[in-house]
């Protein structure tokens, strides 16, 4: 081959950055086992379909940034973009007639072209949960306050802001639909290209617009959240009431619309400004049309997905590797001997290296490089346990060797 390095937008995760992602991982796996989640996992690739009409036919990750091939018998396929419609297409598949609500939480490798960011490659990681059959604003209270939680548990609550939103229900949005048409409608030769497609399809989007003229356009236009009906403030009163009773603080953000067609009702991000002009760390919001667009049952959903190497880069540092015990025979003929052992104690619940080749010396040269917290220096019937941290020695027998070394754990 010519060329070894990985495609671009792509990246090897190497020992100390998969243990600062395991580290983001972990921990949200334990917040939402707090909650009551359970995990499950979804196929890396889909029939283009689940994701082309669930996340709206104008939104870039359609039209721009999808992974989309045809496999050997023509069949249009999808590298998942996202992990929301997976799941709820799992759930039509297996799950309809289980009793609701039903709490899970996912992780893994997500696909989408576009120009790569900060904490963001063409293959990036996610974790995300999805809340179903709950159609109270409890629910969404929840789902906030857990991701507040997990960001609280990496340390990293202090450099996040919680933006909030609300985009009504159907009657409203399609009532202020006409509104903002009427106003966009005066600024056609200030849009661009893809404003202009949206705006006869889904002009909400073009909130969503990263280009600077759209930007400048949608800045002083009518706001949805200034035209809901009265369902709907009241929905978005319950949320905010919530999350002033669970100790969550908020601002709210007229214009965060989500990049999403199926999101109603509250929309949410997390934000930081230590990433640079991306900033969206854990973000989500209530998608009650989802599924029964996809052809289930009618059922309401509330999530969120977080971006692993964007929260993984905002953690103070990665967990340390596991320190090892080092085993060394002194006659090299007893190597089968340590090998043995290092059976054993790793039976044991110990992390036992055990070195391949060379003298004593080099042996605990290498021990201590690895970090090394002892070195059993085998001899025969008994052994000699080093401290590396203090340089003390103790003989014993093998028969006490497992219990001796277990404050080494």
């Amino acid at each position: 081959m010519s060329n070894l390095q990985p495609p671009r937008g792509t990246a090897d995760i190497l020992p100390q950055d998969q243990r600062r992602h395991r580290h983001v991982t972990d921990t949200a796996q334990a917040i939402a086992g707090r909650y009551g989640f359970e995990e499950m996992s979804t196929p890396i690739f889909e029939a283009t379909e689940v994701f082309k009409r669930t996340l709206g036919e104008t939104s870039d990750i359609v039209t721009k940034e999808m992974y989309v091939f045809d496999d050997k018998k023509g069949r249009s396929i999808t590298l998942r973009p996202e992990g929301t419609a997976g799941v709820a297409r799992a759930f039509i598949t297996h799950l309809r007639s289980e009793p609701l609500p039903l709490k899970f939480f996912y992780r893994g490798p997500m696909f989408r072209y576009e120009r790569m960011q900060k904490g963001r490659q063409r293959q990036f990681h996610q974790f995300g949960v999805e809340l179903l059959g709950v159609p109270q604003p409890l629910g969404d209270v929840e789902a906030i306050a857990m991701g507040a939680h997990i960001l609280e548990a990496l340390g990293v609550a202090d450099k996040v802001t919680l933006q909030i939103n609300t985009l009504g229900d159907a009657e409203c949005r399609e009532a202020y639909r006409e509104k903002l048409v009427t106003y966009l409608e005066g600024f056609r030769s200030d849009l661009s290209e893809d404003s202009l497609e949206r705006l006869g399809r889904n002009p909400l989007r073009i909130f969503d617009s990263k280009d600077e003229s759209d930007r400048a356009v949608v800045k002083n236009a009518p706001r949805l959240i200034d035209h809901l009906n009265q369902a709907s403030t009241d929905f978005f009163d319950a949320v905010k009431g919530g999350l002033d009773a669970a100790g969550v603080a908020y601002e709210i953000n007229p214009g965060l619309v989500r990049g999403l067609d199926y999101y109603g009702h509250t929309a949410f991000e997390f934000v930081t400004k230590t990433l640079g002009a991306q900033g969206t760390v854990l973000a989500g919001g209530r998608y009650d049309g989802l599924i029964q667009l996809m052809g289930g049952p009618p059922t309401p959903g509330i999530g969120w997905a977080a971006g692993v190497e964007r929260l993984a880069l905002m953690t103070a540092e990665a967990p340390p590797a596991p320190r090892p015990v080092t085993i060394i025979p002194r006659d090299p003929a007893a190597q089968t001997q340590a090998l043995v052992l290092a059976q054993q104690l790793r039976r044991g619940g110990l992390a036992v290296d055990l070195g391949y080749s060379g003298n004593l010396k080099k042996r605990l040269d290498r021990a201590n490089k690895a970090g090394a917290t002892a070195a059993v220096i085998l001899d025969g019937d008994s052994a000699t346990v080093r401290d590396m941290e203090t340089g003390e020695q103790t003989d014993v027998a093998l028969a006490g060797l497992e219990d001796h070394l277990q404050r080494y754990r």
